[in-house]
């Protein structure tokens, strides 16, 4: 007889199919399948979820047979991890083959926003270039000083593709880090003060909510822009949209926002930004090998064995 899990949100076509083979599958996303799923939650013990959905403390307590919460991807702050551990419930993410392609997604972004990729592209298609308009000179990245605040996986690897381009690193980490010559700086503010652009790859948690506020933008300052691949909630959006219409920061590539999907109106028209659809780690590539570890993690939950990246 199968085991039953919740899936959340959709996966990838062939991780769906291999866990429709393995498993009873119960969607939430599709509203057909509700009073399915609510006369079988007493028998499901596995939930697969996404970092932006995660699961409520509320559905928590109406799956009283939960073992393991399995994320597809990295961020945790949709799971209360201490009351998901305190009911016995193993919380798991897929830590490492999403760093590379979230690091590129970020470089993506730095270099749309110095060089106008968008605005470039929209004067081609209007024929403006063919009429002679003059379009304004881009940024080079080479020499210029890149802020990492949040020196983890994708941290790291955002800085070595910076430095290929010649920019100088420097960081802020909650935690100490021992193994790095790069510059290291006590407080947000500080790191900002010191960097042309500030790129945000910090992990989402209440410590770190908003951590990137007006004194932090204010002191980036007029020349310098803001990169953010971790979380919206990590930004205060009022100080952000402030300083975009302002010109208090020069500009922004944003590939996250609170509240998405739904975004606030103001993004739409703030200058100089360049926005992504929460696309870091959204490659075939690495979403099948996201899929292949949330496989891996809930095989192991179900065999007996402790899942091989549990986060709590």
């Amino acid at each position: 007889m199968k085991e039953h899990i919740l899936l959340v949100e959709p996966m990838m076509k062939t991780i769906e199919e291999r866990l429709d083979t393995a498993y009873t599958v119960h969607r939430l996303y599709d509203p057909a399948q509700a009073q399915t799923i609510e006369a079988a939650l007493h028998t499901i013990r596995s939930v697969v979820t996404g970092g932006g959905s995660g699961l409520s403390n509320g559905w928590i307590e109406r799956l009283p047979g939960l073992g393991v919460i399995a994320i597809n991807g990295v961020g945790t702050d949709k799971v209360d991890l201490p009351f998901a551990r305190s009911r016995g419930i193993h919380v798991t993410t897929t830590p490492g083959v999403l760093t590379d392609d979230v690091a590129d997604m970020g470089m993506a972004l730095m270099l749309a926003v110095m060089r106008r990729i968008p605005q470039g592209d929209r004067m081609v298609r209007e024929g403006r270039w063919a009429q002679g308009e003059p379009f304004p000179l881009g940024v080079s990245p080479k020499g210029k000083r890149i802020g990492i605040l949040g020196l983890g996986q994708i941290g790291r690897a955002l800085a070595k593709r910076a430095e290929a381009f010649g920019m100088a690193v420097r960081y802020w980490n909650r935690s100490p880090v021992a193994d790095t010559a790069w510059t290291r700086h006590e407080t947000p503010v500080d790191l900002a003060r010191d960097s042309d652009v500030l790129a945000i790859c910090i992990a989402a948690s209440p410590a770190t909510e908003r951590i990137v506020n007006a004194e932090v933008l204010s002191a980036l300052g007029p020349k310098a822009i803001l990169i953010n691949v971790a979380r919206g909630s990590v930004v205060d959006e009022d100080a952000l949209l402030n300083a975009l219409n302002s010109g208090a920061i020069a500009g922004a590539g944003l590939d996250v926002f609170a509240g998405e999907p739904k975004i606030r109106e103001e993004f739409h028209t703030a200058p100089n930004t360049v926005l992504m659809p929460h696309q870091g780690s959204a490659t075939v590539e690495t979403r099948i090998a996201m899929g292949e570890l949330v496989l891996a993690n809930v095989a192991a939950h179900f065999a007996g064995e402790t899942p091989p990246t549990v986060v709590n």
